[in-house]
Parts: C-alpha cells; sequence; structure tokens
C-alpha cells in the first residue's frame, strides 16, 4: 500500500522549471495473474468517476489522500491523539476519528508505531513506478505477463497513464489498462493506441440501473466502448456479477447483444466477492451491499455457459 505524508500529495514537482506528469498512485501489487495474460505487476491509480456499491476498492475512490485505521494493529497507546494538531482523534475508550475535522495531513500515521493508521495514496514519477515493474521482468518475460493500470480510473489521469505506458512499451513490456470506460473519447481512443490491451468494465445496460448503482449514467461509456471497438485493439469485456443488480437475464441478454453489434467476442465474468467489505470499515465508510453472499459456482457457470453458447470467449475469473 502507497504511503506519504500530504505535503508529497499536494501538486507534481517542477522538474527544472517545467511540470512532469505524476501520477497520485495508492498500490503496486505484484504476481497478479487476474488482470491480463501472464504474471503481471497491477498499478493501482488513485481517484475514480464512478462509485459502484459492489467496489472492493474504496480507497481508491477519492482523488484525495485518505485514512485507514487497522483496529487489529492499534496498541491503544494515543499517539495518534496527540499528534493530531486538529483535533480529528479523540479519546473514548480508544481513538475515534472524525472525518469533518481531519485536513489529511498524515501526522496521526506518522506517529502510529504499529501503522494502525496508514495514509493512502501518493505522487509518484513515471521513473518510480517505472522501477518497481522493471523489478519483476524475469516474471513477465517467462510468463509472457506485463503490467496493467488499474484503479480507481487510470484514464482519470490521462497524461501519467499515457507517459507511463510508453515508457513501459520502450522497455518492450507487454501493457494492460482496465478501465470503467467513464472518460473522454478522445483519451479513450489514444490510450487504446498505446496500450497492447484494454479491459473494459461493462456494468449495467440499463442506464437508468447503472446510474443508481454506480452514480453515473452509461451513455457515454458504451459510446466509448462501440468507439473503440472499431480501432482494433485488443480488447476484453469484463462484466461484475453482482447478485440482485446485474445478474438477470433481461440485462444479460442485453449485454450479449450489445458485445455482439459491436463485435467483441472475449469476455471475462466475475464473480461478486466479499474481500474488500473490511476495507469500508477501516476508512471509516458504509458498505451498502453488507450481507450480499457471492452467486455460486453453478450460478456463475450457468452464465458463462450461456456466453459460450452465444458465441463469447469466455473466463470467469479474470
Amino acid at each position: 500500500m502507497a504511503t506519504g505524508r500530504l505535503a508529497e500529495c499536494v501538486a507534481p514537482n517542477l522538474v527544472g522549471g517545467e511540470a512532469k506528469p505524476k501520477g497520485f498512485v495508492y498500490n503496486i501489487m505484484r504476481f497478479c495473474v487476474h488482470d491480463g495474460p501472464g504474471i503481471r505487476t497491477t498499478v493501482f491509480f488513485k481517484g475514480c468517476p464512478l462509485s459502484c456499491w459492489w467496489c472492493h476498492n474504496p480507497e481508491s475512490r477519492s482523488n484525495r489522500p485518505d485514512l485507514m485505521y487497522l483496529a487489529e494493529r492499534c496498541v491503544r497507546c494515543a499517539s495518534c491523539v496527540a499528534a493530531c494538531r486538529n483535533h480529528a482523534i479523540r479519546w473514548e475508550y480508544g481513538p475515534v476519528w472524525d472525518s469533518g475535522l481531519c485536513r489529511f495531513c498524515g501526522d496521526c500515521a506518522e506517529a502510529c508505531p504499529t501503522e494502525a493508521r496508514q495514509f493512502v495514496g501518493k505522487w509518484m514519477t513515471v521513473d518510480e513506478v517505472l522501477a518497481e515493474i522493471k523489478r519483476d521482468t524475469v516474471f513477465y518475460d517467462e510468463s509472457r505477463g506485463g503490467v496493467t493500470l488499474s484503479g480507481g480510473e487510470p484514464l482519470a489521469q490521462p497524461e501519467f497513464a499515457e507517459a507511463l505506458l510508453e515508457a513501459c512499451r520502450a522497455e518492450g513490456i507487454h501493457t494492460a489498462v482496465e478501465t470503467c470506460g467513464a472518460a473522454p473519447q478522445e483519451t479513450i481512443l489514444k490510450i487504446g493506441r498505446i496500450a497492447d490491451l484494454v479491459l473494459f468494465d461493462l456494468k449495467l445496460m440499463n442506464p437508468v440501473r447503472h446510474k443508481e448503482f454506480t452514480g453515473a449514467s452509461n451513455r457515454n461509456i458504451l459510446k466509448n466502448l462501440e468507439a473503440l471497438a472499431k480501432t482494433h485493439v485488443a480488447i476484453v469485456a469484463r462484466i461484475p456479477l453482482i447478485p440482485g443488480i446485474n445478474d438477470d437475464e433481461d440485462n444479460l441478454e442485453q449485454t450479449r447483444q450489445f458485445l455482439h453489434s459491436i463485435g467483441l467476442n472475449k469476455v471475462d465474468l466475475l464473480p461478486y466477492h466479499e474481500i474488500g467489505v473490511e476495507k469500508y470499515k477501516k476508512l471509516g465508510m458504509d458498505y451498502r451491499l453488507r450481507g450480499l453472499k457471492p452467486p455460486s459456482p453453478e450460478q456463475a457457470a450457468s452464465i458463462a455457459e450461456h456466453f459460450r453458447r452465444d458465441g463469447f470467449a469466455i473466463r470467469v475469473g479474470g
């Protein structure tokens, strides 16, 4: 997890009097096998234009730093209370955080001896991220893997995403971009020309329900995917399978028809899981789908088989 002081997260540094693109990153994860072919390093960008109810990376949503509290690490030393100059943490049989008073200065995280409080998100240069990526070059070579830009939404930071993709290309590293598609079409097409693979999330076809469960309409998202498909770039549509939200036959049939209409036949079906639920508590956020259970393997397999019968090359789990 990327951590750092707020002073490091205000704006990109000026180098030689000229601003160079820097990215707001919250994690760099190694040995990923579900974010594209082979063994991959996934760079998680911070900030996302959507707010999906099932998001398993809630720390990725905001474009500002976040504070995460890991209660199991807390030794109740009250160092965070003493360090907080804004009085956003008080002691009531343990530390209590008031997000309304917090200025995300990072003092509490710096003072915590056990890293029970972690400051999430920091600016990184292309060279800094590339150095992390290149540590795993041998695994990319052996598995035909590479690097995946994910998030959050990498296309919300287009200049940095472009610069990082170009740097990876110069090193001969395979690149993939995972996107929700909520970006200007010009950005989508430009990144599509640079990346070797685009993993495009397709959540709901009905625009009203899409807005209800993600916070935004899907009108431009669908237009962006249609435009991208015309460029002949390698695209995989990724469909999260969320029980009671988008797993009904009407939505799935509309999804199949839309993908057929734009000539895409590669699909990753991603069954809902509960892995990220506890993160919401650590961030002081409410989780709107608490208690929702993942689809059974049989349900996921049945839906996948329907896609196969309709001519799609589909994988379950990415």
